[in-house]
């Protein structure tokens, strides 16, 4: 186990795969259910020493949000607070 940027890495999972001639690699399907990846994630990927570093991004935030506050008036519930504070500044 290398250490990278002081922090002590541990190998939990260890799969084996191969690059295919256009460049990709298969991600095992234990290591995606594992990590909740989806088609589509996108990764950042790092090389550090000998080795490549793939890290997903998080999800587009808009992207998760989408629909979570449906029928919700956001915008007046926040108008109200800013009157509260604005009033209790008074």
């Amino acid at each position: 186990m290398g250490c990278s940027k002081g922090i002590e890495r541990e190998v939990i999972e260890m799969e084996v795969t191969s690059l295919s001639a256009e460049g990709k690699i298969v991600i095992p399907k234990k290591l995606r259910k594992i990590l909740r990846l989806r088609p589509g994630t996108k990764f950042t990927i790092e090389l550090e020493g000998n080795r490549l570093i793939l890290r997903p991004m998080k999800g587009d935030v808009a992207r998760r949000l989408y629909g979570r506050y449906k029928g919700l008036d956001l915008l007046k519930d926040l108008e109200e607070e800013h009157l509260r504070e604005a009033k209790d500044l008074r």
